[in-house]
C-alpha cells in the first residue's frame, strides 16, 4: 500500500469541500480575533468574519495578501512576526527560516504540541511512506540549516536517522556512510548534485546507491537531463517537492506528474495575476494558498507569485488532493527584446551542454525588460574546457530554446564552485540584478 493515511489521501470531493469549508470559517474567526495584521487589513476592507459563511463567501470577501504586505507591517510596527502571530511569543516552540533567495528570508513560527514533530517535518510523513520508507529502515538525515530539524519526523515513522553532515563539500564522507549503513532515502539539493557529479568519476554511484528506495530533491526545479542521470545512470527514483506557497510542502507522487498539495493542509486557488479572478483548470495562473492546519501564524489568501497550472481530478495514483505544475515565478520573467523568457527555459538550454549539465546559471538583469539576455553560467572546471568555444555553444543552445537571435545572448562563464558561492545555503538565485 502506498498510502499512509488512505482515508485522507483518497477522500471524496464532497468530504474535501465540507471539511475545507469548516476549517476556513474557523481560521477566519481566529485570525481576525488574534492577528494584528489580519484585523487591520480586514477592518480596512470592511470585512466582518461573520460575513464569511461559505467557501464562496471566503473567495468573494477576503482580500488577498502577500509577502510584501507582511514585510511592510513588520517594518512599520516593529513587529518581528509581521502581525501574523495568533499566539503569545512565549508559547512558540521554534522560529525557522526560508533560504531568502527571493528577498528577505521568511520566518515561520511553530508550536509543537507535546512530543509531536514540528509541523514542516510532519509534512514529510505521507511522502516518505509513499516513497517506500518503512519502520526500521535507515535514512540519511539532512542538515537543519534553515527550515528546522527533520529527525523527529523520521523517528515518528519508525525510521532510523543517520546523523551525518550531508551538506555541500561532505559527500565523500557521506558515501562512506552509505556504503557501511545502507540507507534507503536521502534528500538532495542542487549543490549536492554538483558534488556528486564530480564524485561519479571516482565512485560507482549506481552500486553505492543500490540500497536506496528513493531520494527527494528540493529547492528549485530539477532539470530533465540531471533527472535522467540520477535515474538511469545512478539508479535513483527521484521525487521532487516544492513549497506549497510557504504553507507547507507539495510533493510528487509515484506518477511524477505534478505536485500534490494536501487538501487537509491547504486550500488552493489559481487566479489571473492581473484581475485576481479564478482561472479554469489547465490554464496558467498565480497560485494563491490558505493554510488550513496552522493556528499559530496562518497565511490566508496568500499570493505566492508562482505561475502554475492545476487540476482537481483524481490522480492516477489514486490521491484526490489537487495537483499543480509550476511554470516559474511571475517576478522571474525577463522580457528580452519583447520576448518573455522564464528561468526554466534557460535551464533546459544550459543543461544540454556537457560542461554545464548541472544547470547552474543566473539571468543578469537590472530591470525586467532588457534588450539582451545576459547569463552567468557555471562550468565543470575538472574538465579541460575551451571557454570561448563553450560560451559559443551555450549561446547557440539558449537562443534555440528561448527563440531569440543568438547575437542577443551574452554568456559569462564561472566555475561551478564560484557560482555556488553567490547563492544561499541551498540554491543559487536564478535572477540577479548584477
Amino acid at each position: 500500500m502506498t498510502y499512509l493515511e488512505p482515508d485522507l489521501e483518497t477522500a471524496p470531493a464532497d468530504r474535501i469541500e465540507s471539511e475545507q469549508t469548516k476549517r476556513l470559517l474557523e481560521v477566519v474567526q481566529l485570525a481576525h480575533e488574534r492577528s494584528a495584521f489580519y484585523r487591520e487589513a480586514w477592518d480596512s476592507a470592511g470585512l466582518r468574519p461573520d460575513d464569511v459563511t461559505s467557501t464562496a463567501d471566503f473567495r468573494r470577501l477576503v482580500p488577498f495578501m502577500d509577502k510584501d504586505a507582511v514585510r511592510a507591517f513588520r517594518d512599520r510596527t516593529g513587529d518581528g512576526f509581521g502581525g501574523l502571530l495568533c499566539v503569545g511569543p512565549a508559547d512558540l516552540t521554534t522560529v525557522t527560516s526560508s533560504s531568502g533567495t527571493t528577498g528577505d528570508p521568511t520566518f515561520f513560527s511553530e508550536v509543537w504540541p507535546g512530543l509531536a514533530c514540528a509541523p514542516l517535518p510532519a509534512g514529510y510523513l505521507r511522502a516518505l511512506w509513499m516513497m517506500g520508507a518503512r519502520p526500521g529502515d535507515r535514512v540519511l538525515c539532512n542538515a537543519a540549516i534553515f527550515r528546522g530539524w527533520i529527525e523527529d519526523a523520521f523517528r515518528a515513522l519508525g525510521l532510523v536517522p543517520l546523523l551525518v553532515d550531508t551538506w555541500m563539500g561532505n559527500w565523500g564522507e557521506v558515501l562512506r556512510v552509505v556504503e557501511q549503513h545502507r540507507p534507503v532515502y536521502a534528500q538532495l539539493m542542487s549543490p549536492n548534485l554538483v558534488e556528486l557529479e564530480h564524485l561519479a568519476a571516482r565512485h560507482d554511484l549506481r552500486k553505492l546507491f543500490d540500497s536506496f528506495k528513493a531520494v527527494s530533491f528540493a529547492g528549485e526545479p530539477l532539470g530533465a537531463r540531471m533527472r535522467a542521470r540520477l535515474s538511469t545512470e545512478w539508479g535513483l527514483d527521484v521525487f521532487v517537492y516544492t513549497s506549497a506557497g510557504d504553507t507547507g510542502l507539495a510533493w510528487e507522487c509515484s506518477e511524477h506528474d505534478g505536485y500534490h498539495l494536501w487538501w487537509d493542509e491547504v486550500l488552493l486557488e489559481v487566479v489571473d495575476p492581473a484581475t485576481g479572478q479564478r482561472v479554469a483548470e489547465g490554464e496558467v495562473g498565480e497560485m494563491v494558498v490558505t493554510a488550513l492546519d496552522n493556528d499559530v501564524a496562518p497565511l490566508i489568501r496568500y499570493r505566492t507569485g508562482d505561475l502554475v497550472r492545476h487540476s482537481t481530478a483524481t490522480c492516477p495514483c489514486g490521491r484526490t488532493s489537487p495537483r499543480v505544475w509550476v511554470l516559474g515565478r511571475g517576478g522571474d520573467e525577463t522580457v528580452v527584446a519583447g520576448r518573455a523568457v522564464l528561468p526554466q527555459e534557460v535551464w533546459t538550454a544550459v543543461e544540454r551542454v556537457d560542461e554545464t549539465q548541472t544547470g547552474l546559471f543566473q539571468i543578469i538583469r537590472p530591470t525586467r525588460e532588457v534588450e539582451r539576455l545576459r547569463l552567468r553560467v557555471g562550468y565543470d572546471a575538472s574538465r579541460e574546457v575551451d571557454l570561448d568555444g563553450l560560451a559559443g555553444r551555450l549561446a547557440a543552445s539558449v537562443a534555440d530554446v528561448v527563440r531569440l537571435p543568438v547575437e542577443l545572448v551574452d554568456i559569462a562563464l564561472e566555475t561551478e564552485e564560484a557560482l555556488l558561492r553567490r547563492g544561499s545555503a541551498a540554491k543559487v538565485p536564478r535572477v540577479a540584478k548584477s
